[in-house]
């Protein structure tokens, strides 16, 4: 296990440096002038060409593409990931402030998808073909169907404008009350993206456990005297967490997809946030560093998923 591990690392790290490398090539090669959208239209006159070209020679933009890299990829190598060009502030700590904000909404949504998906799909794939297993089918159809951003909007006009339950963007209110204020904020965010979350996995957990169920080891238990709910949850259930780990770990990264989204409907000040204000911007640095923090999302949840397949059944090899 540990020589698996440690091969693993090694080929994350390769495939991150490329990755690294092919986002700032294609960040680089993107059409526009970053230093021109700092300057409104209407306040383009005489000089501001030069006042342009000193500020691109001074970011480092006029130097040749390769000397641009090799002296991003020095700095980063000491955790230096630049400085934005809008606000002048380090990225690497810009992107640790709205790392957090981006963790809780994620992992409170990903909590909740599993709270729906993993009971409704062991219910739909033990009744399926019933009006329950069809009643399921239609839910998790209808979340994947429909997009989180038309959701929150939605949710916005019920639940803050209408009913006026709930606060309608923020993390917090100015002044506010703590960590009950922090949870008001959070439950319609995170609630939409489980939500869009919870719809794939529950159509996996139906699926495996379907697969499990007709396997002979679970008519021997039967045939044993083991309760259907024994049988199903220390055997069956058990069994299919393989291939829904895989889905799990691969939803994540789809998961920080959907909070991009969520967070501008939201106003969430989180990372996605502050990814689309850099696009828009064209902020350069920032953009590679939230790819890179993507980059290693991925990578890191593909390793998880992969020691983990050893963890839940030893019958699996490593190599």
């Amino acid at each position: 296990m540990t020589a698996f591990v440690v091969r693993r690392i090694l080929v994350n790290i390769i495939v991150f440096i490329l990755i690294g490398i092919g986002v700032f090539l294609l960040v680089r090669a993107a059409p526009g002038d970053p230093v021109r959208m700092m300057i409104r239209p209407e306040d383009l006159q005489e000089g501001s060409e030069a006042f342009i070209q000193g500020r691109r020679e001074e970011l480092g933009l006029n130097d040749p593409i390769l000397v641009q890299y090799a002296r991003w990829f020095l700095d980063a190598l000491t955790g230096d990931l630049g400085s934005s060009f809008i606000s002048r502030q380090p990225v690497s700590g810009l992107l640790a402030e709205r790392l957090g904000p981006t963790i809780l909404l994620m992992s409170t949504a990903l909590g909740i998808s599993l709270l729906i998906a993993i009971p409704l799909g062991t219910v739909a794939a033990i009744r399926r073909n019933t009006s329950v297993d069809y009643a399921a089918a239609a839910l998790s159809l209808g979340v994947i169907s429909i997009p989180s951003f038309f959701l929150g909007i939605v949710a916005i006009y019920v639940f803050s404008l209408q009913l006026g339950w709930l606060p309608s963007s923020g993390m917090s209110t100015p002044g506010g009350g703590g960590g009950t204020d922090v949870l008001q904020h959070l439950i319609m965010p995170a609630a939409i993206l489980g939500l869009a979350g919870a719809g794939p996995l529950t159509r996996y957990v139906r699926g495996s456990l379907i697969d499990e169920l007709s396997a002979d080891y679970v008519r021997t238990a039967e045939a044993k005297g083991g309760s259907p709910a024994r049988v199903v949850t220390r055997h069956a259930l058990r069994n299919s967490l393989i291939p829904l780990i895989t889905i799990i770990m691969i939803n994540i990264p789809q998961m920080l997809a959907g909070a991009v989204v969520l967070e501008q409907v939201f106003a969430w000040p989180g990372m996605g946030q502050l990814a689309v204000r850099a696009v828009t911007q064209q902020d350069y640095p920032v953009i590679v560093g939230f790819a890179l923090y993507v980059a290693a999302l991925v990578l890191i949840c593909n390793l998880i998923a992969d020691i983990a397949y050893a963890i839940v059944d030893p019958r699996v090899k490593v190599s």
